[in-house]
C-alpha cells in the first residue's frame, strides 16, 4: 500500500499475454486487438467480478500513457455499457 491507497490486482481486466504480444509485435492491428479484447472481457463477464462501488473511487492502471490505444479505456467503455452512468476521467 502506497499513501494509504490500496492496490487490487484483477487479472480478468487485463489482456492475455498472447493477445498483448500479438498487438505489441504487430501481428494484429489495434482494431483486431480491440475486438478480441472486448470479446475476452465479455466472456469473462467482468461486470460481475468488479462492482461499481469498487470503481467509484478507484483508478484503472495501465502502462500506456494515453487512453487511445489502451486496455483501461476499453474496460471503462465496456463497464459503462453494462452499468451505465460511469464518469471516466483519463489522467
Amino acid at each position: 500500500m502506497i499513501c494509504n491507497i490500496e492496490y487490487i490486482h484483477i487479472l480478468d481486466l487485463a489482456p492475455t499475454k498472447e493477445l498483448l504480444d500479438d498487438y505489441k509485435k504487430k501481428r494484429i492491428t489495434w482494431d483486431a486487438y480491440e475486438q478480441k479484447f472486448n470479446n475476452l472481457i465479455s466472456e469473462r463477464e467482468i461486470e460481475k467480478k468488479v462492482s461499481p462501488q469498487l470503481l467509484a473511487r478507484g483508478c484503472l492502471l495501465c502502462s500506456e500513457a494515453k487512453p487511445h490505444y489502451c486496455h483501461r479505456r476499453l474496460v471503462a467503455e465496456y463497464l459503462n455499457k453494462q452499468w451505465g452512468n460511469i464518469k471516466v476521467c483519463h489522467l
